[in-house]
């Protein structure tokens, strides 16, 4: 076992992460460990934009920025952290223009910028081009620039590192620490793939920046990697996760494969129409149609699939319809979407609509925090030196619907305030000293599994959670479907404590940390559909067809969901009074004995007062 010690250690090498780099690397010393090389995070995957108030085509201002984020969050944003992400977005971009980011330019040179779902003028007149872009490849532009300057300013990377666990001085998961106590992170332990090394990174400051957890579902737009470790790391820790019941779909999908095809196709006039060849989004979202926000969106395509009006021989998918645009005009603002289309699908876009369907995308939810990006334990105290940012965190920029665009300016404001606030906290900290065997269950873990003679097949298990995720837990909701899930998450999580992986070594041995990620994926997909079934309202994201309408009475608050053991008082979790009884949620086995507990937390409004969302 290696030990190392750095001020700031970044965990993840997407947008968030590496834009902590950058501001913390300036200060601290700085490592960044990375399950991938940082060039292969999944960032590289966005394509339609990043959206800031640069008014270099049209009229904006913040303001308005700052009001379609919470309504296109349907009023569960938390206000002043939309405003800080929409003022300080135009600094953001002018940040990766001038690390020299290859943006689209206007005839007279200015940064172009393109039209997205829910984004409008004046408080929704009509859409308005926000969306600054690289053709259909800005996220894979923003991570080319990213890795590269952090390349020139000598970033440490420990890539192909895997973090198994988190450290922290006390360990929440057994209950609540005392009051006026502090909970103070120190380091994390990581798998070598190379070798099958355990490496202990001590820190005075560490950034969990490690993405999403889409590969809880079956049809996802999200890569394999993207199985919740940042997230489930922290819930057995005893951290809450907030908000998880909020996941989006993004419309778009090629039909029965999930693979992404960019909402910039939408922006750049695309039109959906469903098996009769119908413009169907007039009915849903009269004044901006195709570009109404993704949940409105997502659901319409569902919707037109249920009452037979898909398109196939199924009926069981819509058509995105690019055949009216110019064949130069889909090369120049297209290029990736459209080549998607012919090599997965056999589809010519020129002539031919491209069937679609919606996929899983993005996870509003994650790991609460400030707006200075420090990690929450409850709804007001912070872990001292622990922070997050990115898709892992919570915010909440998102509430329960995030807009298009969003995400790559949230990975790049937050990502820098947290490698900011990581590296003031840094210079002022000192080290804490690490518990004896620090490592030791990270490696009974890996042992327990890579050693077992023969059990489940990681594959059986993870499919099965997929396809009663995407049955269950997808688009539409009910308290049957969630609590179908539910049960079968249950058997699942029993089956997987006798998973077995059938390579025995330790070097690359990649079939040993997917069984790893499996359990994370479990953790994850359990506390969704517990705050799910929670929540007894329909709101962005999250719909629930035997509750179809947004209930502010009862729900304009955020979701907090914690570990606690089985005998633990629910009412001394949090502040504020929990949101099911104590016996709601319950498991036991072989691993664990835990109940998980639900909490809330206040959304905060500044100026903007919960209105019906319409468009």
């Amino acid at each position: 076992m290696q030990t190392h010690q750095y001020d700031v250690v970044i965990v993840g090498a997407g947008g968030a992460g590496m834009r902590a780099a950058l501001e913390a690397s300036s200060e601290v010393r700085t490592a960044v460990i990375s399950k991938l090389y940082p060039t292969r995070s999944h960032t590289g995957a966005a394509q339609g934009g990043m959206c800031a108030a640069l008014a270099n085509v049209e009229e904006d201002n913040w303001e308005w920025h700052t009001f379609d984020t919470v309504k296109g969050g349907d009023y569960l944003v938390d206000q002043d952290a939309a405003e800080i992400m929409a003022k300080e977005a135009i600094d953001a971009v002018l940040d990766l223009e001038r690390m020299g980011l290859p943006f689209n330019r206007t005839p007279e040179g200015r940064i172009d910028q393109r039209r997205f779902g829910g984004h409008t003028r004046n408080h929704g007149e009509a859409a308005v081009r926000r969306a600054c872009y690289a053709a259909d490849r800005t996220g894979h532009m923003i991570l080319q620039t990213l890795y590269q300057n952090c390349v020139k300013q000598n970033v440490e990377f420990f890539n192909e590192f895997y973090v198994l666990d988190l450290i922290v001085d006390h360990d929440l998961s057994a209950g609540q620490v005392p009051d006026g106590e502090e909970v103070n992170a120190t380091g994390v332990v990581a798998y070598d793939l190379a070798t099958g090394e355990i490496h202990v990174f001590q820190a005075k400051s560490i950034i969990f920046a490690t993405g999403g957890a889409g590969k809880i579902f079956k049809t996802t737009s999200n890569a394999h990697t993207l199985t919740g470790d940042g997230m489930a790391l922290a819930l057995r820790r005893g951290l809450p996760l907030e908000d998880m019941e909020f996941f989006q779909f993004h419309p778009t999908g090629l039909a029965g494969l999930g693979i992404l095809l960019s909402e910039a196709a939408r922006g750049e006039g695309g039109i959906l129409r469903n098996g009769n060849g119908e413009r169907f989004m007039e009915r849903y979202a009269p004044t901006i149609k195709d570009l109404a926000p993704r949940d409105i969106v997502a659901r319409s395509m569902a919707n037109e699939v249920r009452e037979g009006r898909g398109a196939g021989p199924n009926k069981d998918y819509v058509l995105l319809d690019l055949t009216h645009l110019e064949p130069a005009h889909i090369d120049a603002k297209l290029p990736d979407i459209t080549e998607f289309a012919r090599t997965y699908l056999g589809i010519e876009p020129y002539t031919e609509p491209v069937p679609v369907y919606p996929t899983a995308h993005y996870a509003m939810g994650g790991i609460p925090t400030n707006v200075e990006a420090e990690v929450l334990r409850n709804s007001d105290d912070v872990v001292k030196g622990l922070y997050a940012a990115g898709e892992v965190a919570c915010v909440s920029v998102h509430g329960s619907n995030r807009l298009g665009t969003n995400s790559l300016l949230d990975i790049n404001v937050f990502g820098k305030r947290a490698g900011r606030t990581a590296a003031a906290y840094a210079k002022t900290a000192k080290f804490i000293d690490l518990p004896e065997n620090s490592a030791a269950r990270v490696v009974a873990q890996l042992e327990e599994i890579r050693t077992r003679p023969d059990g489940e097949r990681v594959s059986d298990v993870r499919k099965e959670l997929q396809e009663t995720m995407d049955a269950n837990a997808q688009v539409f909701r009910t308290d049957e479907s969630l609590k179908q899930a539910l049960a079968d998450i249950r058997v699942l999580q029993e089956r997987y404590s006798r998973v077995s992986v059938q390579d025995k070594g330790k070097m690359f041995n990649t079939d040993l940390l997917e069984a790893l990620e499996l359990g994370f994926l479990l953790d994850i997909a359990e506390v969704t559909v517990i705050a799910a079934l929670n929540r007894k309202e329909s709101r962005g994201g999250h719909f629930r067809e035997d509750y179809p309408d947004r209930d502010d009475a009862n729900f304009m608050q955020h979701t907090m969901i914690y570990r606690r053991p089985l005998e633990f008082e629910v009412d001394t979790v949090v502040d504020d009074a929990p949101l099911t009884p104590k016996s709601a949620f319950t498991r036991s086995d072989r691993f664990d004995d835990y109940q998980v507990v639900l909490g809330s937390k206040p959304v905060t409004q500044t100026r903007y007062e919960p209105m019906e969302r319409k468009y």
